[in-house]
């Protein structure tokens, strides 16, 4: 129905199935989704916002009509495989090797974090292609169907129970020429251009869910007595509720002025960095707050899936891969200092 609707991908091109939403009419959709509490696009989120949006600037015309249509409906599922062991942050360090032998690219090498790898079609994967070039130009952006032989997939099971992320272990995988995305060697570009389409609204999912889990905790606490006391009663529990909350309105007002600065070319230096520092902090500040007010509660694992218990508990465990997944608390703050307030680069 959201496809036949064109609100699959509301902000793709309307001749590539989407509806050519402008970002700040995306913003508005996102927003009301979320108010309706809606599914978001769980495991479609790395064909949607990352290699459907990359193959629409950068991919051939055959790879835009084997491929846009597939992601849009659901029929295709794609992982992302950039991450590696000692490769993460530094992600233009990697190692995964591709040699071309005839019409096929053979690679071979480790992934980590691959994000939907064990319900995925195909991979958005970054590959060596020149050992020899600095390590910046040596990289090409391969469409990688999961179904190739070579692949081996594992499952990493997170604290919380979830197999959201796997390891790839590649061995000898070929992949068609036709399935390099840009030129050769020119990987590096195309991945900023895949990872550029998270700016401005890459966190506005994950933001207006805490905003959700922030409304349940305060209804718990409300709801919750210790000690024969409300919850809600005590000062401090209402002093952290307000300070988060204000969090929260500023970081909703701040994502307003990015993807208004972003459609107009003129997004700020270090603004998506600055945004996600300030998001993780918050997230942790709420699932402190969560453990707080849930005590006994949340010691039990078993009620992950419960409602609202098991979203507070998450909440918390949840904080800490926003402050590690995408670049850390760290680097984002070296970004900061070095790009924004022009201080001494970390040795």
């Amino acid at each position: 129905m959201l496809f036949d609707a064109g609100y699959a991908g509301v902000n793709w091109p309307a001749e590539h199935g989407g509806r050519g939403a402008t970002p700040t009419e995306h913003l508005i959709f996102l927003e009301e989704s979320a108010a309706a509490k809606a599914p978001d696009v769980g495991v479609g989120f790395v064909g949607q916002m990352h290699a459907g949006p990359t193959i629409i600037a950068e991919g051939t015309d055959a790879q835009k009509a084997h491929h846009l249509r597939g992601i849009l409906t659901g029929d295709h599922v794609w992982c992302q495989g950039f991450s590696e062991p000692g490769s993460g942050s530094d992600l233009a360090s990697l190692r995964t090797r591709a040699f071309r032998d005839g019409d096929d690219y053979v690679v071979s090498g480790q992934k980590i974090w691959t994000s939907h790898a064990v319900a995925a079609d195909y991979c958005e994967m970054l590959v060596r292609t020149d050992p020899n070039e600095l390590k910046h130009k040596g990289i090409s952006w391969l469409i990688m169907p999961m179904d190739l032989p070579g692949i081996d997939v594992r499952p990493l099971v997170t604290v919380h129970g979830s197999t959201e992320f796997a390891e790839l272990f590649l061995d000898e995988v070929r992949v068609p020429v036709a399935n390099l995305v840009g030129a050769e060697n020119d990987g590096w570009r195309v991945a900023n251009v895949t990872l550029s389409f998270e700016r401005g609204t890459g966190f506005v999912g994950e933001l207006l869910d805490t905003t959700n889990v922030f409304q349940e905790l305060i209804e718990v606490a409300k709801s919750t007595t210790r000690s024969g006391r409300a919850i809600w009663t005590d000062e401090g529990i209402r002093r952290e509720v307000g300070i988060i909350g204000a969090d929260l309105d500023a970081l909703w007002a701040f994502t307003k002025r990015n993807v208004s600065q972003g459609a107009r070319g003129g997004l700020v230096m270090g603004s998506g960095s600055g945004f996600k520092v300030a998001f993780a902090t918050t997230q942790h500040r709420l699932g402190d707050l969560a453990l707080r007010v849930l005590d006994r509660a949340s010691l039990s694992m078993d009620d992950l899936g419960d409602q609202p218990t098991g979203e507070l508990v998450h909440s918390k465990l949840h904080a800490f891969a926003i402050s590690l997944g995408g670049g850390t608390t760290q680097i984002q703050q070296n970004i900061i200092a070095e790009r924004v307030l022009g201080l001494p680069r970390e040795r």
